[in-house]
């Protein structure tokens, strides 16, 4: 699309080019960026964009449009693409959204401008656009829900920050009218720290390294990235976006590459790693150290066997801890669950770069979610932070727009103000999105703690909470307080169309338990009972493991008990959670047969039952589950992790009869009482291994005994990988202590054959 035409202006028509310039000369002069909104006709809006380019004499290279519009002789992006754009650069970013505008989308275009450009964004009227309907509203609009269902509050919010937030330029086209300048000098700093050779410390890394630091901070968490060199050392690197974390994780991944290195680089995606290997590349070719591959292949060689390569997160732990491998450096570490950077502890040395604020992940989750865990290990550990942007000064005023359109910057209550919270003298409150949208401090306190219940909160999510139909919120508060917060899903209550289309594979937005019910577990009456799922939960971490996250189910339980047919919820499946939702009243009903691509987990699906209708859904469940389990373990779950098993397991609320004939219980006494052996039925061993771990409390067996049960009965591993695995000192001692695992389940399930067989051998 070429620009629509250059007719004459009227005579009292703003004057794009001259705005544009000055806000571009602005920006320059202080080294930030400034934010021109056009609102409008859509049309209208392009032109103004096309007058912007003109009058601040871009080069067209550096412009990018993101827009579903095609035809433009800029570079051009789709809005769901708008991800291509991270780790990349330009000067003026054109966002056009008048159709399909999600926050996702405005946080990544956002951070794509450098120091001295222009952030042009094309919207509809603003009270106009506060009541349109478009594709982002379309996925909110989940079943039985339509997109008329669908609030406006975000938009509503977004528009008002547009109104009043410092060095915002608006333009209305339609009325022909600047309504705001954007001019802006405050908090402008022209001092930009110098970046340096830290002078207090014996450096090993090349000098050429520190003279690729942009900032001093980043030549700081260089030197501090030194550590990596020795074994058992761990350094956190936390930064704001766009800090030059990433630039600083590559160099010393190339430096360590340098020395003959192996270097394993982890993130949740390539992408997210690419900066990181875009500068060990430079800087190994700098120092003539770069012998093959290449930033677009993720992984680098060196002289003397030097390495730096990207291995996926589900495998890095693994990797890195092979003894080729001398150090990990894990990027976006925010972005990944706790169970994945656990996994990590094992490598030699190890590098956790995190971004504090910003979609990418929630640093403040990954310090209170993960950092225990890391200071109890045998790592020494090193803490540095970068401060100072990269590509524009501090103070930006589309940084802190940024920031506060999309609250990343959102915290939970300080801790002092809620350290005395306990589940006797909390209050419960239903937070509905008006209420959200009426109180800022209000709403910033209920995503900061959503924040830090999830590794993985976006923009979207804020969209979500103040506008989807199918959301509600139940916190906990302590004088005003929030101190325990739960976001509550409804789903079901679907039609019998598409109930249908679900069960022949259709998918079906926000409906996640009467989904996989229906296509996956072949259940097409699922969608017809209404449920309440949760979605997330999250208590103060001043105050967690203190019953507050039960005493907010508590009340979530009792509030919907007349209104709905179960609570149900989905998981990454711990030991932990796993036995946190089962003292709360769910239940086990499935177990996903394969693996999340980012957190490695496999899924529990969990349902609590509160109508008659949620009770036959749950005990139909829990029955197809017990039929399938012991094959599933064989089969498609025969790597997971024993304690999951035992606890998915000991959360089962049906009976499982192990129905053992006479024959088998013969065997089955022989072999724990006398001289059979296992192999004879394995299959008899396995329903009567099912039958205790589905009733853990009616037979006492240590939790080695179980794991026993688990890996070899249920799982049926290798005796000498199991025997390995759970430190036998050989496979025959496994063998006895399967066996004797077995003599308390005769004795407590087994009936007069079964006794009468034993007695032959007391």
């Amino acid at each position: 699309m070429t620009r629509s035409g250059d007719a004459s202006r009227r005579p009292d028509a703003p004057d794009i080019e001259s705005l544009a310039a000055a806000r571009r000369d602005e920006a320059m002069a202080a080294n930030q960026r400034r934010l021109l909104v056009f609102t409008g006709d859509r049309d209208a809006g392009i032109d103004a964009a096309f007058d912007v380019v003109r009058g601040t004499d871009v080069p067209e290279d550096e412009v990018t449009f993101v827009t579903s519009r095609e035809g433009f002789r800029f570079d051009r992006v789709e809005p769901r693409q708008a991800s291509s754009l991270l780790g990349t650069t330009r000067t003026v970013v054109v966002l056009d959204a008048h159709e399909d505008f999600s926050p996702n989308t405005l946080g990544r275009v956002a951070g794509a401008v450098d120091g001295g450009g222009l952030l042009v964004l094309l919207t509809p009227s603003l009270d106009e656009w506060v009541s349109r309907r478009d594709s982002f509203d379309e996925r909110l609009a989940v079943p039985p829900f339509t997109v008329d269902d669908v609030a406006s509050r975000f938009r509503g919010r977004f528009a008002s920050i547009l109104r009043d937030h410092p060095g915002v330029a608006l333009v209305d086209l339609d009325a022909q009218t600047v309504e705001r300048d954007g001019s802006y000098s405050q908090g402008i700093s022209f001092d930009t720290p110098v970046p340096s050779v830290p002078r207090d410390r014996t450096l090993r890394f090349p000098h050429r390294a520190y003279e690729d630091c942009l900032t001093a901070d980043q030549s700081d968490a260089l030197a501090a990235l030194e550590a990596l060199r020795k074994s058992e050392q761990a350094v956190v690197v936390e930064a704001d976006r766009g800090r030059g974390k990433s630039s600083a994780a590559g160099l010393a991944a190339g430096s360590l590459a340098a020395e003959g290195r192996d270097v394993v680089v982890t993130a949740p995606n390539k992408r997210n790693a690419a900066e990181v290997f875009v500068r060990a590349e430079r800087l190994l070719a700098k120092l003539d150290k770069l012998v093959a591959g290449s930033a677009d292949e993720f992984d680098l060689s060196t002289p003397g066997g030097g390495r730096v390569r990207y291995v996926p997160p589900t495998e890095a732990g693994a990797v890195a801890a092979t003894a080729e491998t001398d150090a990990l450096i894990v990027d976006e570490a925010a972005a990944l669950p706790v169970r994945l950077l656990a996994s990590f502890l094992d490598a030699p040395a190890v590098a956790f770069c995190t971004t504090v604020r910003g979609y990418e992940g929630a640093g403040r989750g990954f310090a209170v979610r993960f950092r225990d865990r890391l200071d109890e290990s045998e790592y020494e550990v090193t803490d540095v932070r970068l401060d100072d942007p990269i590509r524009y000064a501090a103070g930006d005023p589309v940084e802190s727009w940024a920031f506060r359109a999309l609250l990343l910057d959102a915290r939970p209550p300080v801790d002092q103000l809620v350290a005395d919270a306990a589940p006797e003298n909390v209050s419960y409150w239903t937070l509905t999105p008006d209420d959200l949208l009426a109180d800022e401090h209000l709403l910033r306190e209920a995503f900061g703690l959503l924040v830090l219940a999830h590794y993985r909160t976006e923009p979207d999510d804020l969209a979500r909470l103040l506008d989807a139909p199918n959301l509600t919120l139940r916190a906990l508060t302590y004088e005003g307080r929030i101190v325990s917060v739960a976001l509550l899903a409804r789903e079901g209550n679907l039609a019998a169309e598409t109930r249908t289309h679900m069960y022949d594979g259709g998918r079906i937005r926000g409906n996640m338990l009467p989904d996989v019910f229906t296509s996956q577990l072949r259940d097409e009456d699922a969608g017809i009972p209404v449920g309440y799922r949760v979605m997330r939960i999250a208590t103060h971490h001043a105050v967690r493991s203190s019953g507050l996250g039960s005493r907010l189910l508590s009340e979530i339980r009792e509030e919907f008990e007349a209104d709905a047919d179960y609570l149900g919820v989905g998981f990454g499946a711990t030991p932990e959670l796993l036995s946190f939702w089962r003292k709360n009243g769910y239940s086990t009903v499935h177990l996903s047969t394969t693996r999340n691509d980012t957190s490695g987990e496999y899924s529990a699906l969990m349902l609590h039952p509160l109508s008659e209708a949620g009770h036959e859904l749950h005990d139909r469940h829990a029955d197809w589950f017990l039929q399938r389990v012991g094959d599933v373990l064989g089969d498609a779950l025969s790597d997971l992790d024993a304690d999951v098993a035992r606890a998915a397991l000991a959360a089962v609320d049906a009976d499982y009869e192990a129905a053992l004939s006479d024959y088998e219980w013969r065997v089955v006494v022989g072999a724990s009482y006398g001289p059979g052996l296992y192999t004879t039925a394995p299959g008899a061993f396995r329903r009567l291994a099912l039958a205790h771990l589905t009733s853990p409390d009616c037979a006492s067996l240590s939790a080695r005994a179980e794991r026993l049960l688990v890996r070899k009965v249920l799982q049926t591993r290798a005796w000498s990988a199991v025997a390995d695995e759970l430190d036998f000192h050989s496979t025959a001692q496994a063998m006895r202590a399967l066996g004797d695992a077995y003599e308390p389940l005769v004795d407590e399930y087994g009936g007069d054959v079964a006794h009468d067989e034993r007695e032959r051998y007391q």
